[in-house]
């Protein structure tokens, strides 16, 4: 993988334009966080792809796929750390934090961008200071934490509440283990009804709980298509399918297209080369992130 924090600090930082040009889907494992600075361009995270302009922020979670293409003159600043950064940190919502449908992109303004662009500077300066002490990786988690939860309040209200609780238990049980698609035995495990289940995912999402299941699936197909050589049947097999048939159905029915097709569509469709950019906009040096083996 292009992406890695590194293991000496808690948070690696690194300009756009001075990692390798990948324009491959990648499946990262750490949060990553992206401040677009300079010119337009276009980042994809998992499968939707944002337009970027100087002051674009995204936020990807662990797990999800980014592609990485650069385009002439777009660049921006880029955090990564590890899941492991955050738990002994301020708490923030495990929803936003966690869920791979939670937003992921915000254009934000006035104050709010000026505090934001700074937090990622200090990020930055501190990330290219650090000699790898105990020290050092608190200061950097900590601000990692007071960013999260400026992004956080950029994000509309998390609501709460039994049927919140109840859909988040949810996606937690699919996060655990997405090959299983029958929604009876998620209530069984969650100790609530089908209809019950049905009935808060319909109230926090507009969609029933068997769409929340196979979205999820569906995603899940996605990144292993994009991200790995695997044959369509082996892929199937890893969600559950037992037959190629069934899952080559059941993904056209989520997504519009058979696996082949959509495998096909992703790899006609390179970045174009990146222009590196010769002088960093923030201040001190930011190391680029190392390679992550698979």
């Amino acid at each position: 993988m292009l992406l890695r924090a590194s293991p000496t600090a808690a948070v690696d930082a690194a300009r756009l334009s001075d990692l390798p040009a990948h324009p491959a889907p990648q499946r990262v494992r750490d949060h990553v966080v992206i401040l677009a600075s300079t010119g337009q361009g276009t980042h994809t995270i998992d499968f939707v792809t944002h337009a970027c302009r100087p002051g674009t922020l995204l936020w990807g979670r662990p797990g999800q796929v980014h592609q990485f293409g650069g385009q002439a003159g777009f660049d921006a600043t880029v955090l990564a750390f590890p899941p492991a950064t955050l738990p002994a940190l301020p708490p923030l919502p495990v929803r936003l934090v966690t869920d791979p449908t939670a937003p992921t992109c915000w254009q934000p303004a006035g104050e709010d961008e000026e505090a934001i662009v700074a937090e990622i500077a200090q990020i930055a300066v501190d990330r290219a200071r650090s000699d790898g002490s105990e020290l050092s990786r608190a200061l950097l988690a900590h601000q990692v934490a007071v960013l999260l939860m400026r992004i956080v309040a950029l994000a509309p209200p998390v609501r709460s509440g039994p049927a919140a609780d109840l859909i988040d238990q949810l996606r937690a049980e699919i996060e655990r283990d997405v090959t299983h698609r029958r929604v009876e035995d998620y209530a069984e495990r969650l100790g609530c009804s089908v209809r019950t289940l049905t009935r808060a995912g319909l109230v926090m999402t507009g969609r029933s709980a068997k769409q929340i299941v196979d979205e999820r699936i569906a995603l899940e197909a996605k990144r292993l298509l994009a991200t790995s050589t695997l044959p369509v049947a082996e892929v199937g097999r890893r969600l559950g399918f037992d037959e190629p048939t069934n899952f080559g159905r059941f993904f056209a029915r989520e997504t519009g297209l058979t696996p082949g097709a959509f495998r096909a569509t992703l790899l006609r469709s390179p970045a174009p080369p990146r222009v590196p950019h010769q002088r960093s906009s923030l201040p001190g040096r930011l190391t680029p992130l190392a390679p992550r083996t698979a």
